[in-house]
């Protein structure tokens, strides 16, 4: 139900209902590794409080290794804990399809206002196959999904022209874009910009502020876990037409991603943001086997 008011709004106010600064949250961990649920809360009021919205079990939360009944209840937690203007965007990973689909359902059940689905990635899927997922999955889920194209853990792009084709499906509600590809962010910038019905969001830090200035939705900043005052400053300055302003964030931020990021695999990177995040109180350092 929740869902459908988020597009009858959508519909009656000819806007779009997707945009702004989307941080995809760690999943904060007691050292028995269940779901640190006081950290949870504190990270979405954290959120709320600089206008930024959490997405939850994407890849810098471990969501593939996270089970089903722990990411129902990290959901909930985090619904229970959303500002008013807040939206609660829910990552959907793995092989399974139908599992993907009852986890879609459960979390649209439970208060989410979007799902982001990355490609099931253990084989190579063609351009077809990728479709009939996105299809399958919009059609089922219950609510608006968005596509997440991460080439860096699937090791597949999702073509520029699929992209467009499933931007006409009316479940599908935007793409969240993490491949380092200017020119590929760039034309999907152009291409979306003026649809009141689909929304971009870069995925690719280093280009949040630049992303922004061409007209792009949203961005979508592992750092602002850890500075999301700065990812607060930096969106309002672009919302402000500030770029002079809202670039010197974008080098400020740039400088702190390296503290985690630099010569480090993605697994390493993740438990160094978390121990960043530790030693400000705000979570565990305690990461999911096998990481």
């Amino acid at each position: 139900m929740k869902a459908l008011v988020t597009i009858f709004i959508y519909i009656v106010i000819m806007k779009k209902v997707f945009s702004g600064v989307i941080v995809p949250a760690i999943t904060p961990l007691n050292t028995d590794f269940s779901i640190d649920l006081p950290a949870v809360t504190g990270i979405v009021k954290r959120f709320a409080a600089n206008g930024l919205h959490p997405l939850l079990l994407g890849t810098t939360g471990e969501s593939p290794l996270v089970n089903a009944a722990d990411s129902e209840l990290l959901l909930r937690t985090a619904v229970a804990a959303r500002g008013p203007q807040q939206l609660i965007y829910a990552g959907i990973v793995g092989n399974q399809v139908e599992e993907l689909i009852d986890r879609s359902q459960q979390y649209f059940a439970s208060g989410a206002d979007v799902v982001v689905a990355t490609l099931p990635s253990y084989y190579i899927l063609t351009p077809a196959q990728m479709e009939r997922f996105y299809t399958t999955l919009a059609d089922r889920a219950g609510g608006p999904v968005m596509m997440y194209n991460i080439k860096a853990t699937t090791q597949m792009s999702i073509p520029t022209g699929l992209v467009e084709q499933l931007s006409r499906h009316p479940r599908i509600a935007g793409l969240k874009d993490s491949e380092r590809d200017e020119q590929r962010m760039l034309y999907f910038i152009e291409q979306f910009r003026e649809r009141n019905d689909f929304s971009y969001f870069c995925g690719w830090g280093a280009r949040s502020a630049q992303s922004l200035e061409a007209g792009a939705d949203g961005i979508v900043p592992s750092t602002g876990n850890i500075v999301p005052e700065m990812y607060g400053a930096l969106y309002r300055a672009a919302l402000e037409n500030k770029w002079d302003e809202c670039y010197r964030w974008q080098t400020e931020t740039d400088k702190i991603a390296q503290h985690y990021q630099a010569d480090c695999t993605l697994g390493e990177s993740l438990k160094k943001l978390k121990t960043m995040m530790h030693e400000k109180g705000w979570c565990n350092t305690t990461m999911m086997p096998p990481l």
